[in-house]
């Protein structure tokens, strides 16, 4: 493994990336790369109140937001990946586990080694289990010319509307919890 995965149950949100960068890996931490959109993202579309330095990856978690890959035993650019070390079995063995109010997908190669079809951007028609999926654009710098907010900012509309659902529910778990409508 070369990142561990950022994990606990009630999570409004898990990030799924495809494989760490060689940058993520010299680093030890996740979207490490100069360049590259996710922390600023998840900073602007309202998932993190501060923005994070790589570095502080495992402070998501204060926010109900966890992170993970479906290749955890390589790092690189997709085009330097085996179809071996895609564990999508594995991702969704997780995600019962763990069952998060959604999923992002942040690339359309994660989405479709998880999913086994072509994908768009935003909400899927799939979930496991109570968990909602979505596919977001890669926020890496190699992936620029697909980049695109807007789905980012969907998934942010979600979980503030899940955090104020909870935010003032008698017995709710205003944290890390979720209202059972939403799953």
């Amino acid at each position: 493994m070369i990142l561990p995965d950022v994990l606990t149950p009630g999570l409004h949100l898990v990030l799924c990336g495809t494989a760490p960068s060689r940058t993520s890996k010299e680093a030890g931490a996740y979207y490490a790369r100069p360049g590259n959109l996710f922390w600023p993202t998840l900073h602007r579309v309202g998932l993190t109140p501060v923005l994070l330095r790589p570095a502080e990856y495992p402070r998501v978690l204060e926010w109900g937001i966890g992170l993970t890959d479906v290749n955890k035993t390589e790092w690189g650019s997709d085009a330097e990946l085996s179809a071996a070390g895609y564990d999508p079995a594995g991702l969704v063995r997780k995600i019962e586990v763990f069952q998060p109010a959604a999923l992002a997908l942040d690339s359309k190669n994660a989405a479709r080694a998880v999913l086994g079809r072509r994908v768009e951007y935003g909400l899927q028609p799939e979930r496991i289990g109570p968990t909602r999926l979505y596919v977001l654009p890669s926020p890496s710098g190699r992936a620029r010319n697909h980049w695109d907010i807007r789905p980012w900012e969907e998934v942010g509309a979600f979980v503030a509307a899940l955090r104020a659902a909870t935010a003032g529910l008698p017995g709710a778990k205003t944290e890390f919890g979720r209202n059972s409508r939403f799953g």
